[in-house]
């Protein structure tokens, strides 16, 4: 039956069943679509396959069994996308997990789950301050010293927490936990892939506070998330090494070449200071002031010097590998990754190209 499939891809991709219908060629009515999805009838071959087209996805992939549930969902709030929006992400989450699930399980691979550290979550019980010592906490538990963290999505995909990049309205991140058919538990922490690299990283430590973190009903849970992130990217000890203990100026160059060494925007920076108190206000509002009137602060946030994003790669190594063992054919490995067998054939024939610094394209880990 497809009815499950049939539903989660066209939320996935934001269309109405009238609209499905129109985009499938009116070869079929809602009405017919509507029972489909309820698995009160079937289609037809040719329906069948116009479905598949309009949805971006093929005949056997509606045919799959595989059946995942969101369990929690807990979105980062800028502005609040509408319940449509909030569904489509949903699904789409939905249907890049399950296709993460298969791979390993075509591999023989048990799904790596989440590595929570058994101290946690961590209190937060008077203000947000006090995530900061979750954030120690965490680092010394996962042996990471006090240097500034190379790779973040590495270091989360290592820890079992599966990294998703994909096109958000309007917000930032989320973090989700589902489970399938066969009881696999999956963590995802998902970022905007059109954001710049430095707002990703912030955004995936965000999401790791929110999962490692017990904050109060008094305390604002996204201030201590935010909090948590810039103590966990950015050290006390380090950022006071590199910065100083207390300053009364900086120039936007110091700060700019900051950026590369822990990964992070120069408002980070800025605020992380005023929160060790090596800013004084005068000093940090002047700076945010700036940030403002230059539009940094604000979508597209064109902060200059942009980093380039961490890509989420385990999902795509594992799909290579199927690939390359002959446990998928390159039209399955095209379908798993979401793009034409012909350019993935393409992609395999020739050595990769470089990265161009600050790319943020949609990606899935």
């Amino acid at each position: 039956m497809i009815g499950h499939r049939l539903k989660l891809s066209r939320a996935a991709a934001g269309l109405s069943l009238r609209q499905l219908a129109d985009k499938a060629g009116r070869r079929v009515t809602a009405q017919a679509i509507s029972k489909y999805e309820r698995d009160l009838s079937t289609p037809d071959s040719e329906v069948l396959l116009a479905l598949a087209e309009a949805l971006g996805v093929s005949v056997d992939y509606l045919f799959g069994d595989d059946r995942m549930a969101l369990e929690a969902v807990d979105f980062r709030r800028r502005s609040l996308p509408g319940k449509r929006a909030q569904a489509r992400v949903e699904a789409r989450v939905l249907q890049l997990l399950e296709r993460y699930l298969a791979v390993e399980r075509l591999l023989g691979l048990p799904s790596v789950t989440w590595d929570r550290p058994r101290q946690a979550p961590w209190p937060v019980p008077r203000a947000p301050g006090d995530a900061e010592h979750a954030a120690r906490e965490l680092r010394a538990l996962w042996e990471l010293g006090l240097d500034p963290i190379p790779n973040l999505v590495e270091l989360l995909e290592e820890r079992g927490i599966k990294v998703l990049a994909m096109r958000l309205p309007g917000i930032d991140g989320l973090t989700a936990r589902a489970r399938g058919a066969g009881n696999e538990a999956a963590s995802v922490v998902v970022v905007n892939g059109d954001h710049r690299g430095e707002r990703q990283r912030f955004t995936a430590a965000h999401e790791l506070g929110h999962m490692v973190l017990d904050v109060a009903p008094k305390v604002d849970a996204e201030a201590a998330a935010q909090h948590f992130a810039g103590a966990f990217l950015m050290p006390a000890d380090t950022l006071r090494a590199e910065i100083g203990a207390r300053r009364t100026s900086v120039d936007w160059r110091e700060l700019f070449e900051l950026k590369p060494v822990f990964g992070v925007s120069a408002q980070a920076l800025v605020h992380r200071c005023r929160d060790l108190g090596i800013f004084g206000r005068p000093l940090f509002q002047r700076l945010i002031g700036e940030c403002d009137r230059r539009g940094w602060r604000r979508p597209p946030y064109r902060e200059p010097a942009a980093l380039a994003a961490e890509q989420p790669r385990r999902f795509r190594r594992l799909c290579l590998r199927a690939l390359a063992e002959s446990a998928i054919t390159i039209s399955k490995a095209a379908e798993l990754l979401g793009q034409p067998a012909h350019e993935l054939d393409r992609l395999l024939a020739e050595p990769p190209k470089p990265e161009r610094h600050g790319d943020a394209g949609a990606a899935v880990g």
